[in-house]
């Protein structure tokens, strides 16, 4: 009889929160600035969900090597400054490649609903420089390489197990320059990716890596259902039941400006105002400009959709004075 007071006092406590592992994968395609901003999300995702509940995050990384084999900055960056530096009080561990730290204090409930990335106001240069036009390439230091890598290294440098397109997992690849050769582009093995030859076809030839990753990134999001059509049927069964969709619908036939205004919109954050925010002769100096200066002409094919929106997004910030950062430029955090 003395037992059941104690009993029935354990079946009113309240149980402890289940702990809550989140993992990513930086994918080469991601720079510091998309990828942190998905992690925060998951987070705050967690957070929102079970709140209370110790919170480890696991974190990967597809590439992003600097010439000496090591992580890039972008990488670095994601991993310290992001990860332990800022992240780490919303987190009871973090788990990376380079450090498995532990909060030592008592992890926090109050991630900010909205993560601001700032940059630094000390002379630096992050992303494409729309005043310039000049090369931009990822690699700062690349090899002195005198002929292609083979696929075996590029599936290596981009951390994949076999060759695959990066957009849509297809296993007949090539090999796809970040910056083409003609615009100054390196054969290091960090300007290659591995594309199917339809996504090849539809990846930008401009002068800037870090666009050509934002559209891998843009295409891959576009056409994720595609990768799930050769999958085994119970496999896509259970995909369906929660909710993933398999293959993507037909796209609708536009005209080649419709589908560069589709690309305006999605990828590089373009609104209804932007077309009509600058004088359109102006406008089309500049993006002529852009277009000989800084894109190339790939597969004899003279224009591009992808190619097109780059350059009509460089042009309009040319007009404006922009030339600040862009879509798909590395952010630098503020220091918490």
């Amino acid at each position: 009889m003395a037992k059941r007071p104690r009993q029935q006092a354990r079946k009113g406590m309240s149980k402890a929160p289940k702990g809550v592992a989140i993992y990513h994968d930086m994918k080469v395609y991601e720079n510091f600035e998309r990828c942190a901003q998905r992690i925060f999300e998951c987070v705050r995702m967690a957070q929102q969900q079970s709140p209370g509940a110790p919170r480890t995050l696991f974190l990967d990384i597809q590439g992003h090597r600097n010439s000496l084999g090591g992580y890039d900055a972008d990488a670095l960056e994601l991993m310290k400054e992001f990860g332990v530096g800022f992240l780490l009080q919303f987190l009871t561990e973090l788990s990376t490649p380079l450090i498995r730290v532990r909060n030592n204090g008592r992890q926090r409930d109050d991630l900010p609903d909205v993560l601001t990335i700032d940059y630094p106001d000390d002379g630096s240069e992050y992303g494409y420089d729309a005043a310039k036009l000049g090369l931009r390439p990822r690699e700062k230091n690349p090899a002195d390489r005198r002929s292609k890598p083979t696929l075996k290294a590029i599936t290596a440098y981009l951390g994949m197990d076999e060759p695959a397109c990066l957009v849509c997992w297809g296993t007949k690849v090539e090999r796809a320059h970040v910056v083409p050769d003609k615009l100054g582009g390196s054969l290091d093995v960090r300007n290659f990716a591995l594309l199917c030859p339809t996504h090849h076809a539809e990846a930008p030839d401009v002068a800037d890596a870090e666009s050509f990753w934002a559209w891998v990134d843009y295409a891959e999001l576009r056409d994720s259902p595609d990768k799930w059509r050769d999958a085994p049927e119970e496999l896509q069964e259970w995909l369906r039941e929660r909710g993933v969709r398999i293959g993507s619908p037909p796209r609708e036939e536009q005209s080649f400006f419709s589908a560069v205004k589709r690309e305006l919109k999605s990828l590089y954050g373009w609104g209804d105002d932007d077309f009509g925010s600058v004088a359109w002769e102006e406008l089309m100096e500049e993006f002529h400009a852009v277009l000989d200066s800084a894109t190339g002409r790939h597969f004899a094919v003279e224009k591009k959709v992808s190619t097109y929106a780059w350059a009509y997004d460089v042009a309009r910030r040319r007009v404006a004075g922009e030339a600040g950062p862009g879509q798909g430029v590395a952010a630098r955090l503020p220091t918490p």
